[in-house]
């Protein structure tokens, strides 16, 4: 008895060590962009850190007064977390930064 109590012990060691566990955590990646400047914001670009180009204007065709906010998803799909932006303000000047994190800024002031 006290062998089959020991092989079953072995057993559930050895099949212990067999076990997979993935823990997987969901980011948000929304973040509440602020026009803070005192100038219209005509073009808003954000583009995952693997990517080689800014992809396409957020903003489409509206613009974020000086003033005014926006909230942008950033999940592209790509589980990335650092994202470069880059904003065109109505005079035609640019501003970009790099490597935010958008799973962990939940607002993002332009000054």
């Amino acid at each position: 008895m006290r062998r089959n109590i020991l092989a079953a012990v072995f057993l559930s060691v050895s099949l212990a060590g067999c076990v997979e566990t993935t823990t997987t955590t969901s980011a948000n990646r929304t973040v509440t962009i602020v026009n803070n400047t005192g100038s219209t914001i005509t073009n808003f670009y954000g583009s995952n850190a693997g990517s080689n180009s800014w992809e396409e204007d957020i903003l489409g065709t509206s613009t974020l007064a000086s003033g005014s906010s926006a909230n942008i998803n950033f999940d592209d799909g790509s589980g990335y977390c650092s994202f470069d932006f880059k904003v065109v303000f109505s005079d035609g000047s640019t501003v970009v930064e790099e490597g935010i994190d958008v799973c962990k800024v939940t607002t993002y002031t332009i000054r």
